[in-house]
């Protein structure tokens, strides 16, 4: 750690960490709402809250840093839950054929046979 604040690399070294906990957040969102759906928003809601927390609680700044950068990147991920289930739904994405999705509903009252119209006077 002394050669990164030696050469003033912390800046350079929060940055690429940065990338890389962003990065590793997107396959998480891609198989958290493949696995269990929009439900497991509240996993990143309730993680991200934690490392809220704790970063302002840790004294090194380094760490503290990155905390806040996973917090954040948690708190993004609940947002992109929901629009990763909008990709699923275009197509984009492949879905899970264990689960039932919200637009299953939808789908099954648009394919249903439509009620008749003829009318009770031509019997």
């Amino acid at each position: 750690m002394h050669f990164i604040t030696d050469y003033n690399l912390t800046g350079l070294l929060i940055g690429l960490l940065s990338f890389l906990i962003i990065g590793i957040f997107h396959p998480i969102v891609i198989r958290g709402e493949y696995y269990f759906g929009a439900r497991c928003r509240w996993w990143f809601a309730v993680i991200g809250l934690i490392a809220a927390v704790a970063s302002p609680l840790v004294h090194n700044f380094f760490w503290s840093t990155l905390l806040a950068v996973f917090a954040f990147s948690s708190f993004w991920s609940v947002k992109e839950i929901k629009e990763q289930e909008e990709r699923v739904h275009k197509g984009w994405f492949p879905r899970n054929p264990r689960r039932t999705y919200p637009w299953d509903n939808e789908t099954a009252d648009k394919n249903a046979a439509p009620e008749s119209t003829e009318s009770k006077s031509d019997n």
